[in-house]
């Protein structure tokens, strides 16, 4: 009876999961496809694989993916020591002032980060940040950190501070105590993070588009973009290319995926 109860429940998931997957699998066929295939009765991918190498060659992938992977690993990096370190000093000092920057931060994360660029684009050119890689990386982990605050600072208040307590009496500081001991047990949250302001950061346009206006610092997005601006439609190529492109932050996802509900369950819950 229990399990007739869960069929609907099952075939929801299935179908769901179904349509879900028909975006990546039409890309998947474009991909392994010529341009010239007809696709009457005939949805099977072919293994052909030049529009991969048309795709790294004509887009210059290869340095599209690299300045991607320096500001996106940059980014993170950045608001993952930023981030719990704040979130761990709101969780555990509650006073006033730390309330404020809290609230602060809360009310930033409901500010879309478009409206920004304007000013954004007026302060970096000022301090010589366009078409630079730390210049893109502070932009990103800025936008970012209001949200990664707020979960480190919920996981954290959710977890007894006895361990850091006893770090303290056999003479470590408060400093130290938090990176050797309630650090490492913030990877569920941590692996959330990464996740979600990782994907982000790699797909990031809107703001690429205007901080990284040099050939040699275009990321993903701008390449598949400018490609398209260049040779026009050429979905085969363009496909292949955008797989190229997702490939890094689906093996990112598929790592780090294991803590991924448990962080923003447990991160999302205010303390």
């Amino acid at each position: 009876m229990k399990t007739l109860k869960k069929i609907p429940k099952y075939l929801a998931v299935t179908i769901i999961s179904i349509l879900s997957l028909i975006p990546f699998y039409i890309l998947i066929l474009l991909a392994t496809s010529t341009s010239s295939r007809d696709y009457t009765n005939n949805f099977i991918p072919k293994l052909y694989f030049k529009n991969f190498v048309l795709a790294w060659n004509y887009s210059k992938l290869g340095t599209s993916i690299l300045n991607s992977l320096i500001i996106t690993v940059g980014a993170v990096i950045l608001i993952i020591l930023v981030s719990s370190s704040a979130g761990y000093a709101i969780a555990r000092n509650k006073n006033r002032m730390n309330n404020t920057i809290y609230n602060i931060l809360l009310v930033c994360m409901m500010i879309p980060g478009i409206i920004n660029t304007v000013p954004l684009y007026v302060l970096l050119r000022k301090i010589g940040g366009i078409n630079s890689y730390w210049g893109m990386i502070l932009v990103c982990a800025c936008n970012s950190l209001p949200f990664a605050v707020f979960l480190y600072s919920n996981f954290i208040k959710s977890m007894p501070n006895d361990v850091e307590e006893a770090a303290v009496i056999d003479g470590c500081t408060k400093f130290s105590a938090f990176w050797r001991v309630t650090f490492p047990l913030l990877k569920p949250v941590t692996s959330s993070i990464i996740i979600i302001n990782g994907l982000g950061i790699w797909n990031n346009y809107a703001q690429a588009v205007f901080f990284l206006q040099s050939q040699s610092k275009r990321t993903i997005p701008l390449a598949i973009s400018m490609f398209f601006q260049q040779y026009g439609a050429k979905w085969n190529i363009m496909a292949a290319a955008s797989l190229m492109g997702l490939m890094p932050a689906v093996i990112t996802f598929l790592v780090f995926q294991k803590y991924f509900i448990k962080g923003i369950t447990a991160g999302s819950v205010k303390g």
